[in-house]
């Protein structure tokens, strides 16, 4: 089995299913309803994954202030692996209903682990039914690990590192909100419309091709040199509602080949939780 690190095919996965090193991990989640991903794992998933909740084992939510989907301690985030059964020595592969927002930020999270050797199922569950990939019901027993390790320095961006940065003129961010929620003409989830003055927007959508799974890496290519303008990837902040769907980008940067960008992880949830901080509307 070679390294995935960004993105794998149905066709990849389903010929590397008896791998001894392979954690498959569902991150379906609806923001309207946390719970439905947990309901609808023991209905039908992939055979052999484990279940992963956005809320209760990719965030903390007990941190205040912090945005909707707060980054946990560490310690924290590694006594969940330890419960998948996943080590540092596993190949994971994340996957989600479709479009793999969800499963970008497991992606993220043990990237900054340092754990390069996961990647997204591209096409998601949706994908994987359509090309007959063999599925199980139930709750599988997962037998525990111990997985130990520490985030990378500098590696997340705060909102005090975001502010000087802005501040200096030299990074580009990049929200990956939908246009409308960025213009501010609508905004179902944050108290304030709008966005960071200085923004750019790209909708993690326009990653996609037609809902079959991400673009190729040439087009994204072509599609993040033109964003970018001649910025490099590690002047670059990505930033989304709550720090999920900016690791969409990221990791569509990174399929790329323009790695090195960070994500600011509050994004406009933290900003907008402070109402002193400046915000910019596009209606019109």
């Amino acid at each position: 089995m070679a390294d995935w690190t960004t993105l794998v095919t149905t066709a990849e996965l389903q010929a590397n299913l008896d791998a001894a090193q392979l954690a498959i991990v569902d991150c379906r989640f609806d923001l309207r309803d946390p719970q439905a991903g947990r309901r609808l794992f023991p209905l039908g998933h992939i055979a052999g994954a484990c279940y992963a909740s956005l809320d209760d084992d990719l965030s903390d939510l007990s941190k205040v202030g912090r945005g909707r989907h707060p980054l946990p301690d560490v310690d924290q985030f590694c006594l969940a692996l330890g419960r998948m059964g996943i080590t540092a020595q596993h190949q994971v592969v994340a996957y989600d209903g479709l479009d793999g927002s969800i499963a970008a930020r497991l992606w993220w999270m043990l990237n900054l682990l340092g754990h390069t050797r996961v990647a997204v199922l591209d096409g998601g569950l949706e994908g994987w039914i359509r090309q007959g990939g063999p599925m199980a019901t139930g709750t599988p027993r997962v037998r525990a690990k111990i997985y130990k390790a520490r985030y990378r320095p500098g590696a997340v961006i705060t909102t005090a590192v975001l502010a000087a940065r802005l501040a200096s003129g030299d990074t580009l961010l990049v929200d990956a909100r939908a246009a409308e929620r960025f213009r501010g003409e609508v905004e179902p989830l944050d108290p304030v419309a709008g966005h960071i003055p200085g923004a750019r927007n790209r909708p993690f959508t326009e990653n996609l091709a037609g809902g079959m799974g991400f673009k190729t890496a040439l087009q994204l290519r072509l599609e993040y040199d033109r964003l970018l303008a001649g910025k490099a990837p590690a002047d670059t902040i990505l930033m989304c509602g709550s720090g999920v769907t900016a690791c969409h980008n990221l990791l569509a940067m990174t399929h790329a080949g323009l790695p090195g960008a960070r994500v600011y992880a509050g994004s406009w949830s933290e900003w907008c939780n402070d109402r002193s901080r400046p915000v910019e509307r596009s209606l019109g």
